[in-house]
Formats: structure tokens, C-alpha cells, sequence
């Protein structure tokens, strides 16, 4: 069996669903629907992809390693800045991605939730 590695980044969310950030297993990472916080999608975006970006750190990769993403909305009208800040990272990786409007996040003042693959 391939060893697994956990990461956590202390979200108060993943001791109370019961998750981790990411999970590598063999040269897979699956990273966790992320969040963060921020005035605006852009700047969510942007704090999320940071996020990801240690957890792939703390696994031995970084944002290169990522061949998709998931990106959840609550307004879809805004996808110009979700993708303006997504693009700023991944211009030149180019992963596959989604990006849908759901109806709402785990919280309110949550805008964007980006999940994200890698192959490391």
C-alpha cells in the first residue's frame, strides 16, 4: 500500500467536519475545497491559491505540480476577477479547471472555494 500524507492548516472547519487540507497518496494530491478570507473575489482568489501553494510546500511540490482546479462561486458575474487572479498563477501551467455559481458557501462572507489536484 502507498504511504499517505495529511496536512493541515488549522481551519477551525476541519476539526469539526473531520477532513484535511490535503492528502498526497503515492504521487497524488488532492487538495480540499479552500477558502479564505478577503474584500473581494480577486483578493479571496488569491489568498486561496497561497494556501494551496504551502500545503503543495509541505508535500514536496508547488504550483506546477497542479493539472486541475475546481473553483466554486456565489456569483458567476464575477468570474472576470476569480479568473483574472486565478490566471496570475497558472498563465503558464495552464491546469484543466471548472468554475460554477453554487448558491451559497459555508459562510457568508465566503465568495470563492477552489478545490485543486496535483501530480507530484
Amino acid at each position: 500500500m502507498k504511504a499517505i500524507k495529511k496536512i493541515a492548516t488549522g481551519a477551525p472547519w476541519e476539526n469539526i467536519v473531520g477532513y484535511s487540507r490535503a492528502i498526497k497518496v503515492g504521487d497524488i494530491v488532492e487538495i480540499s475545497g479552500t477558502t479564505a478570507k478577503g474584500a473581494d473575489e480577486y483578493q479571496q482568489t488569491i489568498a486561496i491559491i497561497k494556501i494551496a501553494e504551502k500545503a503543495l510546500k509541505d508535500l514536496g511540490g508547488d504550483l506546477s505540480n497542479v493539472v486541475r482546479t475546481r473553483m466554486y462561486c456565489t456569483d458567476i458575474s464575477k468570474w472576470e476577477k476569480i479568473g483574472k487572479a486565478h490566471g496570475e498563477f497558472f498563465a503558464n501551467i495552464r491546469p484543466v479547471t471548472t468554475m460554477v455559481e453554487v448558491s451559497k458557501l459555508i459562510s457568508p462572507e465566503i465568495l470563492v472555494e477552489i478545490e485543486f489536484s496535483a501530480i507530484i
